[in-house]
This record gives structure tokens, C-alpha cells and sequence, in this order.
């Protein structure tokens, strides 16, 4: 991995390398931090969660790999996906989720084929900050509603516990991030995970038969064609997943910009948005080959890496690492995923704010001038149709919030004058 000249104020920049007992911590850190919402989407198609994990780990060290080491990201499943691999799931089954993941991944190369032809000075023109501000700002946001569903709902039901539980876990880790010195200052988010999860012990939340009956040495559920099924073609899933893969690049360009603003870069030029895509379409036709569901960089991870200041790459590696043995180890992955939603739900408050912070602060430090009403038609379009969830649906085919709300503000970006006719 290519070392990188510091520069921003990470504790821990890319290139540099934890020692071994804080590298555990901080990679577990990172694991813990993803993998509510990487289960939770095998667990909503019907899936095998631990393959899920699996395939997050191996996905995560093909991006890296891709990316030259440069870019400090983790991938985990994604969301933008659910409503068509449900359908297949009920009709034609994993095979077709399948090709449909290994579709997805072509249409990421593809592009990124095309972007490394035509270069990508025209990012800066289609996204100045008066844009990525409020896309960031929505990113964290629009998920807001996510970490407040794990926080309160049992079964659909509102759980005062639950709320109890998920208000301690982010206290304390509130509490841990602001007093904690020396290594321990860096895994808050991990220590708020561990105190949140003994706390909901105490109020009975935590089932603990699945660790007692799981096996220490499980093989994952690995579902490989002409191994565990005879692959067909599935021109319906073909046409239902490939296209959502454009909405997908859309949040990854955001996660991009995000790490940018924490690491004081400009990976669309180093290592590239054509790597980027490339990392993210090979892990997705990874997954598919092997079981998983397609993947994704998570806003959770870059929560985790705003919130501690360690963006080393070595680290997300070492997560994946982790992920890919705790796929193997049968009692661990029960562990893992004993840990309640409303803990999870806790530290998302916390990730998922940071994240909008960040965007907020992308605003200040530009010095965007919300007296021009351009800039405040731009961010109020972005924010309102981001963070209210609205969608365009044609067909099988949908916008999801933060897509068209990023898409419609670089239209505005566009298209709008400097000032407006009464501003002269």
C-alpha cells in the first residue's frame, strides 16, 4: 500500500499502521459499526446473513486493492436493492439475485471503462461545494429515520426499553468520545457497542440460544453456480438490478466527496473515480458468485471514521479481514448478531450526525453565501427531497431520495444563473 503525505488531522492517516493490539481494536471498532444494516438487508430478502459478512470482507479488500490502498472505505450490502431481489427471491430465487449482482458489477466497470477515457476534470464543475454540502448534509440525514426505527420499534411495536437502551448506548459513547485518553480515546464507538450491549442484558434484549447452540467452526452458506445450483438466464433480473446500479453510483460519488472533506483529498483524481467504481463493481460481482447480496461503501463506517480521526487504510483492511474469519467461526457471527437494534440504533444517532455535520461544515468552510438565491434554491431542493425520502418510480425501475435529490441539485448547479434577474 502506497503511503500517502499526511494531510489532514487524523490521528491515524491513510497510510499509517496501528500497533497490533490497537489495530484489533479499531478493526473491530469498524465491524461492530456495519454490521446491523449488512445483516439486516440478507434478513429482509432471505438471505444467509453470515455469507453477507463474508462477502462484505472479501468485497472491502478488492476495493482496497483496486484503490491502490488509498482510499480507507468499507463496503457492506446494499439497501438500493431490497425491492427487486425480494421479487426475485419469491419467484426464481439466489440464482437470479445472482446474476443480477454479477449484472450490477458489469455496469459499474463499464462506466468506470468510460471514465478512464474522458478523464474526470468535469467532477469539480458538476460538483462545487454549493452541491456536495447538502448531499453529504442528506446522506446522514436520510438515514436518520433508520437509526430511529432500531431505537424504538420492537416488531413494529414502539418498546420504551428499546429507547432507554439506545439512549445509554449513545450517551455513554458520547461520554467516552469527549473523556477518554490514550488508546482507549480511539475506540469509542466500539467501547459504546460493548457497555450498550451488557446495559441491554440487564433489560432481558439479548437472546442468547443462537451463540449457545451455534458451532465454533461453521462453513458459511455459500451459494456457488454449478456447485450449489445449475445457473439459468434471468433476463428479468438482469433488467431489474442493472439499472438501480446508476442510483448506487450516485451515493458512492457521495461517500466519496464525504472522505474527501475527513481526509484532506481528492480521490476522484487519486486514486481515481474510475478505480472507485471498478473496486465497487468487482466486489458486487463477487458477491454474486459466492452467495452474498450486492455491495457498497456504508455510512457507517465513514461515521466511525469521523468520529475517532483514524482514516488508515490498514484498518478497514484489518475489519475485513475479521469479517471474512468470523464468517468461518460459527459461535463469534451468533455473537455479532445477538447484538440488539436498539444498540445499534444508538451509535447510528451518532454516526449518522456526524456525517451531516460534516456536510455542514463543507458549506462553512466555503463560505457559501445563502443570501444568493441561487445557492439557496440549490441546498433547499437537495435537502428537502433528500431527507424526506422522495422517490421516482418508473416501472421496476427506482430513484431513491439521495440519488434524485443529488441529481437534481447538479441540474440546478447547472442550469441556474450566478444571480437571479432581481439580484442585479
Amino acid at each position: 500500500m502506497q503511503e500517502q503525505k499526511k494531510k489532514s488531522n487524523a490521528i491515524l492517516d491513510i497510510g499509517d499502521r496501528p500497533a497490533p493490539l490497537q489495530w484489533f481494536g479499531l478493526s473491530l471498532q469498524h465491524l461492530f459499526a456495519m454490521f446491523g444494516s449488512t445483516v439486516l438487508v440478507p434478513i429482509l430478502v432471505g438471505l444467509n446473513p453470515g455469507i453477507a459478512i463474508l462477502s462484505s470482507g472479501i468485497g472491502t479488500i478488492i476495493y482496497i486493492l483496486m484503490t491502490k490502498g488509498k482510499i480507507p472505505a468499507y463496503l457492506g450490502s446494499s439497501f438500493a436493492f431490497i425491492v427487486a431481489m425480494q421479487a426475485l427471491m419469491k419467484t426464481q430465487g439466489y440464482p437470479a439475485i445472482a446474476q443480477g449482482s454479477i449484472a450490477v458489477g458489469v455496469v459499474y466497470l463499464i462506466v468506470a471503462l468510460i471514465i478512464s477515457r474522458i478523464g474526470s476534470a468535469w467532477i469539480d464543475k458538476v460538483l462545487p461545494p454549493i452541491v456536495v454540502g447538502p448531499v453529504v448534509m442528506v446522506i446522514g440525514l436520510s438515514l436518520a429515520g433508520s437509526a430511529a426505527n432500531d431505537a424504538m420499534m420492537n416488531n413494529s411495536h414502539y418498546d420504551i426499553k428499546f429507547f432507554i437502551v439506545a439512549l445509554i448506548t449513545l450517551g455513554l459513547t458520547v461520554f467516552l468520545n469527549m473523556f477518554l485518553k490514550g488508546f482507549f480515546s480511539l475506540i469509542p464507538i466500539l467501547l459504546g457497542i460493548v457497555g450498550g450491549y451488557l446495559v441491554a442484558v440487564t433489560f432481558g434484549l439479548v437472546n442468547f440460544a443462537p451463540v449457545m447452540h451455534a458451532a465454533w467452526i461453521a462453513l458459511p452458506a455459500f451459494e456457488v453456480p454449478f456447485v450449489n445450483y445449475q445457473p439459468g438466464f434471468y433476463w428479468g433480473a438482469i433488467l431489474g438490478m442493472a439499472p438501480i446500479a446508476f442510483v448506487t453510483m450516485t451515493e458512492h460519488m457521495g461517500h466519496i466527496m464525504v472522505l474527501d472533506q475527513l481526509t484532506g483529498r481528492d480521490f476522484f483524481k487519486d486514486p481515481g473515480l474510475h478505480r472507485t467504481l471498478s473496486g465497487d463493481g468487482l466486489a458486487s460481482i463477487v458477491a454474486g458468485f459466492i452467495g452474498g447480496p450486492p455491495v457498497t461503501s456504508y455510512g457507517e463506517n465513514i461515521g466511525v471514521l469521523a468520529i475517532t480521526k483514524v482514516h488508515s487504510v490498514f484498518v478497514l483492511v484489518g475489519a475485513a479481514i475479521l469479517a471474512v474469519v468470523f464468517g468461518f467461526v460459527g459461535k463469534l457471527s451468533a455473537l455479532i448478531m445477538s447484538i440488539p437494534s436498539p444498540v445499534i440504533g444508538g451509535i447510528s444517532f451518532l454516526l449518522f450526525g456526524v456525517i451531516a455535520a460534516n456536510g455542514l461544515r463543507i458549506l462553512i468552510e466555503h463560505k457559501i453565501d445563502f443570501d444568493e438565491k441561487r445557492n439557496l434554491m440549490i441546498a433547499a431542493t437537495i435537502l428537502v427531497i433528500g431527507i424526506g425520502g422522495a422517490y421516482l418510480q418508473l416501472g421496476q425501475f427506482q430513484l431513491t431520495g439521495v440519488a434524485l435529490a443529488t441529481l437534481l441539485g447538479i441540474f440546478l448547479n447547472l442550469v441556474l444563473p450566478k444571480q437571479a434577474r432581481n439580484e442585479d
